[in-house]
């Protein structure tokens, strides 16, 4: 599995996760400010003409990058499914048991029919049995206790869980120290070396 670059913005914030081939366009638009972590992959360029010496490009896994055309960081990340189930780790909410995404459904605590909002602060991944015992009733209408409170991830939180399966260990220990004390992502990811 080939690991992926972390971008920042000037002020050390995440961006988004880039693709070697995305990193060295970056590198040689002369857009990355300073770099962290270990280098991650070596790029060969073609060779010169004059000098006949091939050109190195050394990626490491963590770019900061200048620049006004950079993207500023997302204080509030899109909520899909596959994040929603990797904060929640794969875990029903309702249940306590762990389940395949297939098996797993969005559950808005508060019920869209009731007004509840399609946000990260209302809504837990719920087995579908519970989901639909569930239905559009409110927690206080019924004896079904959440084992833990949604939460929106911050950026730091988001790209991990985005990630998690290609995060360096560089790259973790940059992200980490900004979760929030209550986040799920936090002890359970796999460092790749």
């Amino acid at each position: 599995m080939e690991a992926r670059i972390l971008r920042l913005n000037i002020a050390g914030q995440p961006i988004e996760w880039l693709h070697w081939q995305q990193a060295v366009t970056v590198e040689a638009r002369g857009l990355v400010a300073w770099r962290l972590g270990e280098v991650v992959r070596t790029v060969r360029g073609g060779r010169c003409r004059l000098s006949g010496k091939r050109t190195r490009m050394a990626l490491s896994s963590i770019i900061a990058c200048d620049g006004e055309r950079m993207t500023p960081v997302k204080a509030n990340p899109p909520l899909t499914n596959s994040a929603l189930f990797l904060r929640d780790k794969n875990q029903c909410l309702y249940c306590g048991q762990i389940f395949t995404f297939a098996d797993l459904s969005r559950d808005h605590v508060h019920p869209s029919s009731r007004g509840g909002e399609d946000k990260w602060e209302n809504v837990v991944a719920a087995c579908k049995r519970c989901n639909q015992k569930k239905g559009d009733s409110l927690l206080s209408e019924i004896d079904m206790p959440l084992i833990a409170l949604p939460y929106r991830p911050n950026p730091y939180e988001y790209l991990a869980l985005t990630n998690s399966a290609r995060i360096l260990g560089d790259q973790m220990a940059y992200l980490q120290p900004q979760f929030h004390h209550y986040s799920c992502a936090r002890p359970t990811f796999s460092l790749v070396a």
